[in-house]
């Protein structure tokens, strides 16, 4: 089954761009802007031992973008990397605070990243639009004013918002502004909880930010009437299985991880890579992992596929069509179990 995991169209709505920047981009990004970096070969960098240790180091590794020309550099790459894995449409976050507290221009970044998706789509087909999210660590303030900011700039290619980074010790209801202005400016609204904090939390960010995806939402599990309400209500989880094993070390193995218990829930539970690059993680693994791991069979991972499609900001007519290209291509590929 492999090759045809390789080959089937497939959606991502957790890929963090800065976390899918080469290794090597890291290091002539950072020679060319002045970033020191503690180690000579960068991939020594991507040894993690909690969310918090990665922050550090992703954070590191977002300081070496400094101009326009960075971001869209960036953007291209990470593009043209997914599309080589069978990703046919992104919905991917970008976390501008600490380039805007340094004196950087959102219309900058937001240019730049826009730059580098329109190649990367001319050459792969390979659709990609963009989240900005907020840093949990600049606090609620910092995140009403990129709202604030994203509401002047209007760019297409911003889908929505979304929350990220520290989640202990941090009430998401103290970004309540934030969203509350996002709604009324007609942005989507997801955000990044559950990954190591409590059931409630993830329950406040649907119900007080408002709140239309969950990005990880491991700790919705602890809660079965909070689980009936997300599988009644098709409420999206953007989950990233391998991701929890090799950033938050959350598990052991892959074969521990609680996504076939969401599936079987009735849970919108897609599948991301979070941060591929610095995860050695590609969409194609994460769909062939995890078909391994939990024994599902191609039309489970084509389902899997459609969630994908379900769970996107994409509208009515280009899911539909978007849906038909996954169906017509898991057709094609005609009896996967017997070409492995």
């Amino acid at each position: 089954m492999i090759h045809v995991l390789e080959a089937l169209p497939k959606v991502e709505l957790h890929c963090h761009v800065e976390g899918a920047m080469r290794p090597e981009t890291v290091g002539e990004l950072a020679r060319a802007n002045g970033v020191g970096l503690p180690v000579a070969d960068v991939t020594e960098l991507y040894r993690y031992g909690s969310l918090d240790e990665f922050l550090s180091v992703f954070w590191l590794v977002q300081s070496v973008l400094v101009t326009r020309g960075d971001w869209a550099r960036l953007a291209y790459e990470s593009v043209v990397d997914a599309a080589a894995h069978g990703r046919v449409y992104a919905e991917l976050f970008f976390t501008p605070a600490r380039h805007l507290a340094a004196g950087q221009r959102l219309g900058d970044i937001v240019g730049g990243l826009v730059e580098g998706l329109e190649a990367a789509e001319a050459e792969t087909g390979s659709r990609a639009m963009l989240i900005a999210d907020i840093d949990r660590a600049y606090g609620p303030a910092a995140g009403l004013q990129m709202v604030e900011e994203l509401g002047e700039l209007r760019p297409e290619r911003v889908l929505g918002i979304g929350m990220d980074s520290t989640e202990l010790g941090v009430d998401p209801a103290s970004f309540h502004e934030a969203y509350a202005l996002a709604a009324r400016l007609g942005l989507r609204r997801t955000g990044h909880q559950g990954e190591n904090s409590p059931a409630s939390a993830i329950a406040t960010v649907v119900d007080v930010l408002g709140a239309e995806r969950v990005d990880h939402g491991l700790s919705l599990m602890d809660d079965p009437e909070l689980v009936r309400r997300f599988a009644g209500e098709r409420i999206p989880l953007t989950v990233c299985p391998n991701s929890n094993i090799r950033i938050a070390n959350a598990f052991p193995s892959l074969e521990l991880h609680p996504y076939p218990a969401m599936r079987k829930a009735g849970l919108l539970a897609t599948l991301n890579t979070d941060d591929p690059a610095m995860t050695d993680l590609d969409l194609g693994y994460e769909y062939r992992s995890v078909a391994e791991a939990f024994g599902y069979s191609f039309a489970d991972m084509v389902a899997i596929a459609l969630d994908g499609v379900e769970a996107s900001w994409l509208d009515d007519s280009d899911k539909a069509a978007l849906r038909r290209r996954v169906e017509e291509s898991a057709a094609a590929l005609d009896q996967p179990d017997e070409q492995d």
